[in-house]
């Protein structure tokens, strides 16, 4: 019903930016989450930055004023703008969607198989 694909992903030198996207097929219609997260070798995944329905957003300590969340629902697209990239900024970046759960329905969440982001000289 829901898929995501990443793209954006790449090769950029310290300093760099990048803009990750997320393109999403079929139709959401229940409140929803969606998110930027990051895994790099050896580590836990963990999240980069989200974003509401309601357009609410909220950053890892680490990204913070460096990176940018953002939705284009005509669009169908998740965005995250990376910028100032360092090293640590290396890792396998997944998109995420979380439909809340009703009394009829379960809560879900949807991944995307990700896109590398390489930062290095």
């Amino acid at each position: 019903q829901v898929q995501l694909v990443e793209s954006g992903g790449g090769l950029v030198q310290p300093g760099g930016s990048l803009r990750l996207s997320c393109a999403i097929s079929g139709s959401i219609f229940r409140l929803n989450t969606m998110g930027w997260y990051r895994q790099a070798p050896g580590k836990q995944r963990e999240l980069v930055a989200l974003i509401t329905s309601s357009g609410n957003t909220h950053y890892a300590d680490s990204v913070k004023g460096r990176f940018t969340i953002s939705r284009d629902n005509a669009k169908n697209t998740l965005y995250l703008q990376m910028n100032s990239l360092s090293p640590e900024d290396t890792a396998v970046y997944s998109c995420n969607v979380y439909l809340l759960g009703t009394a009829v329905l379960p809560s879900r969440n949807y991944w995307g198989q990700g896109t590398q982001v390489t930062v290095s000289s």
